[in-house]
């Protein structure tokens, strides 16, 4: 699932940030980073762009840059858990 499918008042745990260069970095200084949570608060009136709000901030994004976000519902979250010394958990090799 990704960000822009989620609806006002929705909340999703940030999975994944997929782009490159300047927009992943961009993202991630704003505090889009896996693990993190993240609350839809409004829409604009054209449905464009979005206003959510993470790290006790509000961020805007447009829905396109809102579609490389990939969020998990809070209620589908599992956080990785190590699964042994120097193992790592079949999620993270996802």
């Amino acid at each position: 699932m990704t960000l822009n499918e989620l609806h006002t008042g929705d909340s999703a745990i940030i999975t994944r940030i997929r782009g490159r260069g300047a927009f992943r970095t961009r993202l991630t200084e704003m505090g889009f980073i896996r693990g993190k949570n993240i609350k839809v608060v409004k829409s604009a009136p054209l449905k464009d762009p979005v206003e959510y709000r993470i790290l006790d901030s509000n961020i805007s994004l447009r829905r396109s840059e809102a579609s490389l976000v990939e969020v998990v519902t809070e209620k589908d979250y599992q956080p990785v858990r190590p699964i042994g010394p120097g193992k790592i958990s079949d999620a993270l090799q996802r």
